[in-house]
């Protein structure tokens, strides 16, 4: 049983960080007593404009991803699309790299598609997981809060709709992942209810493979006021730590690399964390690895070992682990 709604409120309140990290490295240790910290090599790919007038151009990145040592790709809808062309994209990629996870396609593009064909959310998501889709990506949760502010209609609307997209995938076999994205002018009781959201939905499908604090960062200045401050490498240990003790019915915890730094990552391992993760195969990832810019897959090992722990790479859905040394 995880802490409470009063216990978490308590930890991010309180100044001892380093007795919170205890607490859930100890909730970690439970969980993964094998000392193993997993990461996955894939590449995410973007469906703009441009993709959907030339499928190839996706089942080229698909096939590339494979020989660059990808186990999975993450599908990113970007543009316009129906749902009978997402339906032959995937069973293209499907029969071309039969071999590769099929992640992506959040809740906000599934609600798009399935009011785009005129049908509900779960025939649009069973027809999705018949044309190959494995998993569906949760990034775009931003804060669930169902009980905060009331007049906020709109926001719990939001709320309802992800969680009501997610719960219907798990219930036709599709698991997903969760995630929240903090520091952009919420509460405390705000992110704790948004943890409670997912730890109840967790309890109801058991359909959720992990779970990822994400720091948020605007795309442009006018996103944020002019007061805005990103979040503190404490501030994202401690929200990292209480999401590994609220938490406990998802069996894994990411930290991610790109989004945080090798060296904030390192210390998550010891708030939490058992993955750290991805390995992004991008178009230009030699190029990128050459001038030392990118995030390669022996800096993860390091990262992970230098932490006192085994390295594994996984696959999207962490249903196979190959220990490194």
């Amino acid at each position: 049983m995880g802490i409470s709604a009063a216990q978490a409120l308590d930890c991010f309140n309180s100044d001892d960080l380093i007795g919170i990290g205890m607490e859930a490295d100890a909730v970690r240790r439970a969980l993964h007593p094998e000392g193993v910290v997993s990461y996955v090599v894939d590449r995410r790919i973007v469906i703009d404009a441009v993709a959907l007038a030339n499928f190839d151009t996706i089942y080229g990145q698909a096939l590339e991803a494979i020989e660059l040592g990808g186990t999975g790709v993450w599908l990113e809808l970007a543009a316009e699309a129906s749902l009978e062309a997402l339906e032959t994209i995937l069973a293209g990629i499907r029969a071309r790299a039969g071999a590769l996870w099929l992640h992506g396609l959040s809740a906000t593009a599934v609600v798009q598609l399935a009011s785009g064909a005129g049908i509900s959310v779960r025939e649009a998501l069973e027809r999705l997981k018949v044309a190959g889709l494995d998993s569906l990506a949760g990034e775009d949760a931003g804060i669930l809060d169902l009980a905060q502010d009331p007049g906020a209609t709109a926001a719990r609307c939001e709320s309802k709709v992800w969680l009501e997209v997610h719960r219907t995938a798990h219930a036709i076999g599709l698991r997903s992942t969760a995630a929240m994205v903090f520091g952009a002018g919420e509460t405390v009781a705000q992110r704790v209810a948004h943890l409670e959201a997912i730890q109840a939905l967790q309890a109801e499908t058991g359909g959720f493979t992990s779970f990822v604090p994400l720091a948020f960062r605007p795309k442009h200045p006018g996103e944020v006021g002019a007061d805005w401050e990103p979040a503190t490498a404490v501030e994202y240990l401690r929200t990292l730590a209480i999401s590994r003790m609220v938490l406990d019915g998802i069996p894994h915890i990411e930290s991610r690399g790109a989004a945080q730094g090798l060296k904030v990552v390192q210390m998550a391992l010891r708030f939490g964390s058992n993955d750290v993760g991805s390995v992004s195969l991008e178009e230009d990832v030699r190029h990128r690895k050459a001038r030392g810019s990118a995030i390669s897959e022996e800096d993860l090992r390091r990262v992970i070992r230098d932490a006192g722990f085994r390295p594994a790479q996984r696959d999207t859905g962490f249903q196979m682990m190959y220990l490194n040394n």
